[in-house]
């Protein structure tokens, strides 16, 4: 534990906001340590439901500002929720049209003092680039978290209204204003009044911080929840129904933001059973949400067997829909065309949809990236997308959560980077992977250039390096049945549909591996824009990082590198491997700038990720063999396994929260 001793010398201070400083110093002493503070200042004196937003503001300047004195300033004429920070002969300004504005000002000015990059002449201004920038939270009423890797959901098992204003906190530093408090495979019980008031009690917390709530909704919650015959969409008396369940919540959260959905995918109901179009579902619900500025943001996550191929399914469903929805539905559309993978291609939706807002769905758990084991910062990868896809075409961007009751809140140091990274990203897209990952290590652990600078190309690279050891060259869905953690490309089950087996995606055989979705094939390709779609329809202009998505590549095909495709393929997983070694051998080198608690845990998971990597590689490569009857290059690292026995491993991950992620046989 670190003590604190504070030296009071100027008698015009308020001993009370004295002593207050020094018991924030001495609870930040307890808790910093564990990454319980994550990337935040000290906590502020105020209670942000008595000050309100402007006064919360100035409560977190008051609390950690140590520079000239700071003047909170409304201007009119700026956009709602940007702000200006301005710098000149002494005297410090932040202006905004409003009060959320102001707050984000303030925190941006926080920020630039622990990156220390705060000048004696500046002028800063910014704005968002996206209106609604939205966690979406997977948590389940009996308090667990699908896909969640870092303990229970902090809003429904044992709720504690201090922990929800951290968050809430934490969110407005990086700007997140809106947050979906359930999962996406929702349950009726989410819209009983009991539940509502809970979420009234929810967003009481948020509110002051500039967060609305939004609430996934199950779309047979008429029959269920209601007792009605049907949840028909055209059904006048589930319209009904709707409207009043609408009107009930706005009662008690009159900024509730509105519903999230999931319909006709993976089970859950929705208005295709009745015969009824995705624009009529959604334009049902934004009816009854639009006397209230309430939104629908509906998932276009579905694979219905239209298409044998299953990245052409979501576009085929919703193309021809485009321009058939109210102006206060946006379709919600994830990165990729399949399903969070460690790299996709971007979703066709976002450039097919020209009449239809569109808003982008990330991962921030990471799901298909090691769960809470591995670290992969993800700003690299969301880069990439925004590459593809021109940010202003986008009316938003939601974040899949990895938010959980653990103490660190993540249940990995280092993944807290990726909340902070979407945050950032969805305020400024524009805004790169180092810069993000600088501002990040300087407020997680020191401003030391001498931890900054290896940490900070450590987290660049590392999502390179997962993709390698994992699916590399476009390879995708190579996860075990059952979870989403390790490998198992031979994976198959009685009954199981094929698009969820491995061999559906890999298609390996003699010949080679890939899927052929070009022009000669399922012609996925068509659905790009013309320059994108010639580019990825001929193999030799494929970018080779998409190259096993668009194309069956021979094993004797000749890459860019002057190797066969083979040889690549186990080059790749090498670099992987000895990316992951990498990444440990300089964490160990860290140990003089972190504290001895958060080194030895980051450490531990390290160790694991080094040794997962191998196991990926060997499970790969060894099975991928069988295919191309080929030796592996001399000049890397062959397999230390045999591929019977990795056949034969299970792997035990049935607590994220203390994994053991052993084999066993």
């Amino acid at each position: 534990m670190t003590y604190y001793v504070i030296l009071l010398m100027n008698k015009n201070r308020c001993i009370r906001h004295s002593f207050f400083l020094l018991f924030c110093l001495f609870s930040l002493s307890v808790f910093a340590e564990d990454g319980r503070r994550l990337w935040l200042p000290n906590p502020s004196e105020g209670k942000a439901d008595v000050s309100g937003i402007r006064g919360l503001a100035m409560d977190e300047l008051r609390a950690n500002w140590q520079g000239a004195p700071v003047e909170l300033k409304r201007q009119k004429g700026m956009p709602k929720e940007g702000y200006r920070i301005t710098a000149t002969g002494g005297r410090l300004q932040v202006s905004a049209t409003t009060d959320v504005g102001l707050l984000y000002g303030a925190y941006h000015l926080l920020r630039l003092q622990q990156t220390e990059t705060v000048g004696e002449t500046m002028d800063v201004v910014e704005q968002p680039a996206y209106e609604l920038r939205i966690l979406d939270h997977w948590d389940n009423p009996d308090g667990t978290i699908e896909r969640g890797f870092s303990g229970h959901s902090i809003f429904w098992e044992k709720p504690n209204g201090e922990v929800i204003r951290q968050y809430a906190r934490a969110n407005a530093s990086i700007g997140i204003n809106g947050a979906v408090l359930n999962n996406v495979n929702a349950k009726p019980q989410t819209l009983s009044s009991d539940n509502l008031k809970q979420v009234k009690w929810i967003a009481d917390i948020l509110r002051p911080y500039g967060i609305r709530v939004y609430l996934s909704v199950n779309f047979a919650s008429p029959i269920r929840l209601g007792g009605l015959p049907t949840a028909d969409p055209l059904d006048k008396s589930v319209i009904v129904w709707w409207k009043k369940k609408v009107d009930e919540i706005y009662r008690l959260i009159p900024d509730f933001g509105g519903f999230l959905v999931k319909a006709n995918s993976e089970g859950e109901p929705g208005p295709c059973d009745y015969g009824r179009s995705h624009a009529e579902g959604a334009n049902m619900l934004a009816k009854a949400l639009k006397p209230h500025k309430g939104i629908v943001m509906w998932r276009t996550f579905v694979y219905a067997p239209n298409d044998p191929d299953r990245a052409k399914q979501a576009y085929k469903e919703f193309q021809p829909l485009d321009g058939q929805f109210l102006d206060n539905v946006i379709l919600q559309v994830k990165n990729g065309p399949i399903d969070f993978q460690p790299r996709e291609p971007y979703s066709p939706l976002f450039t097919s949809l020209k009449s239809t807002p569109v808003m982008a769905e990330l991962q921030i758990t990471q799901e298909y990236l090691g769960a809470a084991n591995h670290l992969t910062f993800l700003a690299p990868m969301w880069q990439e997308f925004f590459s593809l896809v021109e940010p202003s075409t986008l009316k938003a961007v939601a974040g899949v959560a990895n938010v959980g009751n653990n103490v660190n809140w993540c249940g990995h140091h280092f993944a807290q980077a990726n909340w902070y990274a979407f945050g950032r990203l969805a305020w400024n897209p524009k805004l790169t992977a180092e810069t993000i990952a600088r501002e990040w290590l300087a407020q997680t652990f020191t401003n030391d250039r001498r931890f900054v600078d290896p940490m900070t190309e450590l987290m660049v690279q590392s999502y390179e390096t997962v993709v390698n050891y994992m699916m590399p060259l476009g390879l995708h869905h190579q996860f075990a049945g059952g979870h989403h953690y390790g490998p198992e490309p031979w994976y198959t089950a009685p009954g199981i549909r094929s698009d969820w087996t491995p061999a559906y995606y890999h298609r390996a055989d003699s010949l080679g591996l890939g899927f052929e979705r070009s022009s000669r094939g399922t012609d996925a390709v068509s659905q790009y824009p013309p320059s994108l779609r010639d580019l990825y329809d001929d193999i030799h202009t494929c970018p080779e990082k998409y190259l096993v998505w668009f194309h069956h590549v021979p094993w004797d095909y000749k890459m860019q590198s002057g190797r066969t495709f083979w040889d690549e393929l186990c080059h790749k997983y090498d670099e992987g491997v000895r990316g992951a070694r990498h990444m440990l051998a300089v964490w160990d080198g860290m140990m003089p700038y972190v504290d001895s608690e958060r080194f030895s845990e980051v450490q531990r998971k390290l160790r694991i990720q080094a040794r997962d990597a191998v196991w990926w590689r060997d499970a790969c490569l060894l099975y991928f063999q069988t295919f191309s009857h080929r030796p592996i290059p001399q000049d890397v690292e062959h397999p230390v396994h045999n591929l019977d026995e990795m056949m034969r491993f299970r792997i035990n991950i049935t607590n994220y929260e203390n994994p053991p992620f052993g084999y066993s046989r």
